[in-house]
């Protein structure tokens, strides 16, 4: 059975514990990261049990579950729903579409993240996030029989984006690092082997201010996670601890203009009008987030058996 795994503070020391419903059960391990954890004490996460949940959840608060020193990977376009809000095909897509965000944006799923002064098309996205129990060789080639082997758990991610940076200038990077861009948690929740094949029937749904926005089984990605690993792992180092964000269904506040608009975009303005004309009509769009605004995002199979948690984020002004 899945156990969720959380990373706290009690106001006199950062430590890792294992949640059982109210209560919590501290782990006596010395790792200060992410990775560190699983790959030293994975066998103390799994020991304990619920005689040793000695301390009330309350008293202590909730950080995010990845730490700052681990890789921040991430999906774009995978899903066709967002690829044809977009105003995309997916048939243009038959890559996997990677990029990274800074480590240093990751907060947890109950901070407030401000919207910095310059930003005014502020977006959401809500993603399965996965993280890696190992270091992932080179060469790897991860079947989807054994995500188990690879991944520890899964854990809710919300991809905040300043679409008014990352699509005129084409900065992904730029557009989705600022501090507190990365939402993450509220724990990493950890699964047994038989329990990784229902990723899949995962159910992503995000609200604003109690309006759901989105709502989408994790099944319906088009690169799906034994496939990314093994692409990743042809690529560069992946270490344990890192996180993948697998990328977001339709819903998000940023929208194609029509087909008609489209074109005469296309063909007869200069990308330097296009984008000015962009960002214009966005200001006016009220689905982008504005500081008051209150996001909930929650990730979990239909019967509960797997439940991610809850994500509850204010967005405030600087």
């Amino acid at each position: 059975m899945s156990r969720t795994l959380l990373r706290c503070d009690d106001g006199a020391r950062t430590f890792w514990a294992v949640q059982f419903g109210t209560m919590l059960a501290p782990l006596d391990v010395p790792a200060e990261s992410t990775g560190a954890l699983l790959s030293d004490d994975w066998h103390a996460i799994w020991d304990v049990g619920q005689k040793d949940a000695t301390l009330p959840l309350s008293g202590v608060r909730v950080l995010a579950p990845v730490t700052s020193g681990q890789q921040f990977l991430c999906q774009g376009v995978n899903y066709r729903s967002h690829v044809e809000e977009s105003g995309l095909k997916a048939s243009d897509f038959p890559f996997n579409t990677l990029f990274t965000k800074a480590s240093s944006c990751i907060t947890a799923a109950d901070a407030p993240v401000v919207r910095p002064s310059n930003v005014h098309l502020l977006d959401y996205e809500i993603e399965l996030g996965l993280v890696l129990r190992r270091d992932l060789p080179a060469g790897t080639r991860v079947t989807p029989d054994r995500l188990h082997e690879w991944l520890a758990g899964v854990t809710i991610v919300n991809d905040l984006s300043a679409r008014d940076v990352q699509l005129p200038q084409g900065q992904f990077y730029k557009g989705k690092s600022f501090r507190g861009f990365g939402p993450v948690g509220p724990g990493l929740v950890l699964l047994e082997a038989q329990e990784w094949q229902r990723w899949p029937q995962l159910r992503m749904r995000l609200a604003v201010n109690g309006q759901l926005r989105q709502d989408a089984y994790c099944g319906e990605m088009i690169h799906q996670p034994a496939s990314t690993l093994t692409e990743l792992a042809s690529l560069h180092d992946v270490f344990a601890g890192d996180l993948v964000a697998t990328g977001t269904p339709a819903g998000c506040a940023a929208r194609a203009p029509g087909k008609l608009a489209m074109l005469a975009m296309r063909h007869l303005m200069s990308d330097a009008t296009k984008w000015r004309l962009f960002v214009k009509k966005g200001r006016g769009n009220p689905l982008y987030l504005r500081p008051g605004d209150q996001i909930r995002a929650t990730i979990r199979t239909d019967d509960g058996a797997i439940d991610l948690g809850e994500q509850t984020t204010a967005i405030v002004t600087p």
